[in-house]
């Protein structure tokens, strides 16, 4: 299992008292291996991963989808994926 790509994403958890709201974000990576890609909550087989893309989002990152024959999955980016994103099509083009 060699590691092909990583992509920094965040997750937002909030949390609220009586008087406020406080949201909390962690950072964390989605890995592309070359037979699955890997995230915290969920791991697809290439196989089942029919396309990734990148929606820009105000000044300074967005969201990156991952469109899978179980559905669409879409993380938050900070940093543009599309490093990441080149690396899969061209992977999944020579490979699958």
């Amino acid at each position: 299992m060699d590691l092909i790509a990583a992509q920094p994403y965040i997750t937002v958890h909030r949390e609220i008292n009586s008087i406020e709201q406080i949201a909390f974000e962690q950072e964390r990576t989605i890995n592309l291996f070359n037979d699955k890609i890997v995230t915290q909550q969920h791991e697809f087989h290439l196989q089942e991963v029919l396309d990734i893309s990148y929606r820009k989002i105000g000044n300074e990152g967005g969201l990156l989808y991952l469109h899978t024959s179980a559905g669409l999955h879409s993380y938050i980016v900070k940093t543009s994926p599309q490093q990441f994103i080149e690396s899969f099509k061209e992977y999944k083009n020579s490979n699958y």
